[in-house]
């Protein structure tokens, strides 16, 4: 995440700590005089760390030639862990100060003795990619090169970074054993080291590079992996992008094709019963058939075949192909079945006995189910002899004839 999104690392990165101006002026003014001067008069401490100094009792350390290495080679440790805090926060001093310091050097987290400075440079490398916030190799590039001015500064400016880590510990609690641990016998110790011994040093840690394929955690392969990875997510994008635009075109022809599947899927409905077309056709006949039904409220009995019974024959006379047709009409599904349904419930009564009773209601229960009746079975009823229906005393009665087979 840090190698893509690398705002914030590019950000610490242009920090200058205050060595970096010290070197310059080193640099400038050997290149004026050609002549090696003394480092304290770049590097000036501050009365806090004067007085710090004080507070140190004076030793000496008796090492022999590879103790000595194991102490420059923690030195060094020390040091880059120092100056990656420095670079991440800017100077400034927080909470996590002492512990990216005592975190990235495995000299301090770990009591590590390290027997040669490219070793040190992989610890610290893998340390920084692991640990800390801020996980970026440019930042382990920023601090070993940061190492290699102070060490060129000389002992003075050692002891400033040393004092510095010692306040930082001093003021956390569980970091407060590794002054007495390491911290404080290091500022002792470099102010009687070698100004030749720290150069030697910092030309060694010069000479030494430190690349990607050292770390040992894949970092080419993996860091190759992610840009392929995002290459293809910027052309998904695009894809998508484009999609987008498309999108309204395409919606407009998915609606045309939802109205050709309804108009299609209408048109199946309708072609699913030869009698629900025949009705349909026939609805201005069958309400001419029911404005006669409605002038004829005068006529006591209807039989089946349409021929009203107490009356004159030519006032309502219904043919057998009309007959038809209204007994079709019922199977319509509609408003009409139903209020002839409600009309045929209230306003008619049943002058039969129970049994047939329980006939005519069988018959009217078929018809509310199916809706389709047969011209058949009223066909048929017509040659029996009939169960007739009173009329009603309410306005507007439908008048039908019952009957039933006995034989059936």
């Amino acid at each position: 995440a840090d190698f893509f999104e690398d705002e914030a690392i590019q950000h610490v990165l242009k920090y200058k700590p205050w060595w970096v101006d010290a070197h310059k002026k080193m640099i400038a003014l050997q290149r004026e005089s050609h002549q090696e001067h003394n480092t304290p008069t770049f590097v000036v401490f501050s009365e806090e760390e004067r007085e710090q100094l004080r507070k140190f009792t004076n030793k000496s350390y008796l090492l022999d030639k590879r103790s000595r290495h194991y102490v420059y080679l923690g030195l060094i440790d020390i040091l880059l862990a120092y100056c990656y805090e420095i670079c991440v926060n800017e100077g400034d001093k927080n909470v996590e100060s002492s512990w990216n310091i005592r975190k990235l050097s495995a000299t301090l987290c770990w009591l590590e003795s390290f027997t040669s400075i490219h070793d040190v440079l992989i610890s610290f490398g893998r340390r920084v990619l692991c640990y800390p916030l801020h996980r970026h190799f440019g930042l382990v590039t920023r601090a070993f090169n940061d190492t290699v001015m102070i060490l060129q500064l000389g002992k003075a400016a050692v002891l400033k970074c040393l004092l510095d880590i010692h306040k930082a510990f001093r003021e956390n609690d569980p970091a407060y054993i590794l002054n007495d641990l390491f911290i404080t016998d290091y500022c002792i110790w470099i102010q009687k080291t070698k100004s030749k011994k720290l150069a030697a040093l910092s030309e060694s840690l010069q000479k030494t590079t430190l690349a990607k394929s050292h770390i040992g955690f894949e970092l080419e392969e993996l860091e190759a992996a992610a840009v392929l990875v995002q290459e293809e997510e910027s052309v998904l994008k695009a894809a998508g992008t484009v999609s987008k635009q498309q999108l309204p075109s395409s919606e407009s022809e998915t609606s045309d094709s939802e109205e050709s599947s309804s108009t299609s899927s209408s048109e199946t409905e309708g072609s699913d019963s030869d009698e629900r077309e025949s009705s349909t056709s026939e609805d201005g006949r069958i309400n001419s058939l029911q404005g006669t039904l409605q002038e004829e409220r005068t006529a006591p009995l209807i039989d089946c075949n349409g021929l009203s019974q107490g009356t004159n024959a030519s006032t309502f006379e219904v043919s057998d192909e009309k007959s038809k047709v209204y007994l079709q009409s019922t199977s319509v599904p509609g408003k009409l079945v139903e209020e002839l349904e409600k009309q045929m419930h209230t306003a008619i009564r049943l002058s039969e006995q129970p049994e047939e009773l329980a006939t005519a209601s069988c018959i009217l229960q078929e018809q509310e189910e199916n809706r389709v009746s047969e011209p058949d079975g009223f066909s048929k009823g017509t040659a029996e002899k009939g169960n007739f229906l009173e009329v009603s005393s309410k306005t507007n009665p439908l008048l039908f004839l019952c009957s039933t087979n006995e034989d059936e």
